[in-house]
């Protein structure tokens, strides 16, 4: 648990940037739910991360715009009874949230033609349906 965060391959955060919050949480807890400060919020500044190149950094404030408070990205747990438990699922948010906004953007598609089989088969349905329709039709003579 103590230690550095890796979020990718070559990306890891280390802990000296990551800063925790505990609060008592309104979830499951039993007899201890309003002693324990169970939940746990993970924050971890996005503009001043050692972790993080220019380029992916870029990506990542543009993608998390929505989410950044002062250039903090910040994710909370309080699903589990346990502060450890809380703990492991706030980092794993923040890993999970980090690893898709840096993400490289997927490939363009590259167009294709149609194939001949695939126009074959839409003129067949053209000419069915318009069969159809004439069939419909009743003689004007």
């Amino acid at each position: 648990m103590p230690g550095d965060l890796r979020i990718t391959g070559s990306v890891t955060v280390p802990e000296s940037e990551l800063m925790w919050r505990f609060s008592r949480s309104s979830g499951p807890g039993g007899q201890g739910v309003n002693t324990t400060d169970s939940r746990v919020e993970l924050r971890l500044d996005i503009t001043a991360t050692s972790a993080l190149g220019p380029t992916q950094r870029e990506r990542a404030l543009a993608r998390l715009a929505e989410r950044l408070v002062d250039g903090f990205l910040s994710v909370t747990a309080s699903e589990q009874r346990s502060q450890w438990q809380n703990r492991l699922s706030a980092e794993q948010k923040l890993a999970e949230v980090l690893a898709a906004a840096i993400a490289p953007p997927p490939r363009p598609r590259v167009a294709t033609r149609p194939t001949a089989g695939s126009r074959r088969r839409r003129v067949d349905d053209k000419k069915r349906r318009g069969e159809v329709k004439k069939l419909r039709r009743g003689d004007s003579d």
